[in-house]
């Protein structure tokens, strides 16, 4: 299937300066497509209000891009050799900028949804080329400084995604946040354009391929995602729509693996899956998803309900988590090369859960300055976990493979962030439920000192000319306001245990793969 197109260049061979600009267009791309998923998570309260929806609506904005970007990112090597790398990179580009103009211009949730859907169909190819152009471009010493790079599009566009977002929402409107894709759009095409050769067209593969296996793939995918998002606001089993999209679920991810692992023409090579360290990557990609698309998700949720931040004092405490990655990122790809790159994994795992460790301790009167120091430990563990990661995903892989390598290790990556995202809003709900409850049990018209905050905010109320029994009724809503504050609070907290010790448990998952060093990895695949 044109696998000589995936033949890395010689060890030896000098990168050119067009090579260079291909590869590092590549990466802006990537780095815009990841950056899409969460640059409208704090602005997404002035996008409801101006297409009138509701919060449980206005999920699928974020929710439409995933599911399609998800679906997108294992069909992309397939068809790059179909299209050419270079010409079906620079029409996604096109057709992404169209789309992501559109969503500026939407007006209403439906034709909204559609173009992010629309968008997040062309943006997610850009995520797998940039690490097969990588790995495909660039000769063996020059490889482990851009997986740093690609590495680094995959921790920093998640938290600096609010943090553009929330500025350009709060400087110029939200549909901005749309426009601003031009900017590295344009760059990526020129780049692209100039920096590729023109390949010849392979067409007859789309007669051979198996269309009943890429069927499946989109409908297991597209329903798992839609079922992971969706699940938390539709209650879960108790919704057809959730019974409906398990059962596709199911059926889609069965059939895609039934016939991908007994056809030889398959879109993607799922025998990939049996190489050991390249599974490891998978599930740490998949926890690590979790850990950057979760905390990317219910930090700014915190800040925004809790501590009543507007978008832009939400970035700038975002913005922590994402500045220091920029000065660590060369030293981390430096030692991937000398160090054992599962010591480095550890310690970047470690580090990662412990931020969020930190973040279990909250209060009601936690806000930004008190979340920096956590935002730096983080930053100082995501560049060791994704630097390795990408290295681990490559080790000893044929280069024919390259591109199913790179398809299924970005879809775990992202499919992880879905399922952390879900799990993580279907935990605040519950979990607020029950310490609610709890201090419900404790807060008690009988309990004296409940009973003397209820008084002192009734004489609060009445001091400021409204009547008794208005004023005790506002009184009661209020310590009703104190409770359901303090359970979010609680709920906040458990789920950055939850992250923690899901990042924590995949040090030990870590050491069950063999020594692996920046370079080496890819040195394994050229022989």
């Amino acid at each position: 299937m044109g696998n000589e197109n995936y033949l890395p260049p010689p060890p030896g061979e000098r990168v050119s300066g067009r090579t260079w600009l291909a590869v590092l267009a590549s990466l802006l791309g990537a780095f815009m497509a990841v950056l899409d998923i969460a640059i409208t998570n704090s602005s997404l309260r002035d996008i409801l209000g101006a297409l009138s929806a509701t919060q449980e609506e206005g999920s699928w904005i974020s929710s439409a891009y995933l599911v399609a970007e998800i679906v997108v990112i294992p069909l992309a090597g397939f068809l790059s050799v179909v299209f050419s790398t270079r010409r079906y990179l620079v029409w996604n580009v096109a057709l992404f900028l169209l789309f992501s103009t559109l969503c500026g211009m939407a007006w209403s949730l439906e034709s909204m949804i559609a173009f992010r859907a629309a968008q997040g169909f062309t943006g997610g190819v850009m995520i797998p080329m940039a690490m097969t152009l990588v790995t495909r471009k660039l000769p063996l010493k020059k490889r482990p400084i851009g997986l740093a790079l690609f590495g680094m599009t995959a921790t920093l566009a998640p938290t600096l995604g609010p943090t553009i977002g929330g500025y350009l929402t709060e400087l110029y409107g939200w549909p901005s946040i749309f426009y601003i894709n031009w900017v590295p759009g344009v760059l990526l095409m020129l780049g692209v354009s100039i920096g590729l050769e023109k390949e010849p067209m392979n067409l007859k593969l789309l007669r051979d391929v198996d269309w009943w296996g890429i069927a499946f793939m989109a409908i297991g995918l597209g329903s798992l995602t839609a079922m992971l998002e969706e699940g938390n606001a539709k209650d879960w089993f108790q919704s057809r729509f959730i019974i409906t999209a398990a059962v596709l679920a199911i059926g889609g991810i069965y059939g895609w693996a039934w016939r991908g692992l007994t056809r030889k023409n398959t879109f993607i090579d799922l025998h990939i899956l049996g190489r050991p360290s390249f599974l490891i990557a998978g599930v740490i990609a998949f926890t690590t998803g979790m850990g950057l698309y979760g905390s990317a998700f219910i930090l700014p949720l915190y800040l925004g309900q809790i501590a009543n931040y507007t978008p832009m004092q939400i970035g700038l405490v975002i913005m922590w988590m994402g500045l220091p990655q920029l000065f660590i990122m060369p030293f981390a790809a430096k030692l991937s090369t000398k160090l054992d790159n599962r010591v480095m994994m550890s310690l970047g795992l470690i580090l990662f859960a412990t931020s969020c460790f930190m973040n279990t301790h909250m209060s009601a009167d936690t806000a930004g300055p008190e979340l920096i120091a956590a935002q730096v430990v983080r930053a100082l563990g995501q560049p060791l976990i994704m630097i390795t990661l990408t290295n681990f995903a490559v080790s000893g892989i044929p280069p024919n493979l390259l591109p199913s390598a790179s398809g299924m290790f970005n879809m775990m990556r992202n499919l992880g962030g879905s399922v952390g995202i879900a799990t993580l809003a279907t935990l605040l709900t519950n979990r607020e439920h029950l310490h609610s409850a709890r201090i419900g049990e404790a807060v008690t018209m009988y309990d004296p000192a409940t009973q003397t905050r209820l008084d002192t905010l009734a004489q609060n109320f009445a001091s400021k000319g409204f009547d008794l029994t208005t004023a005790q009724d506002m009184a009661a809503k209020a310590l009703d306001n104190v409770v359901r504050r303090e359970s979010f609070v609680m709920a906040y907290n458990d789920a950055f245990l939850i992250l923690g010790i899901a990042l924590i448990s995949c040090v030990a998952i870590v050491w069950m793969s063999k020594k692996v060093m920046g370079g080496a990895a890819s040195a394994e695949a050229a022989h």
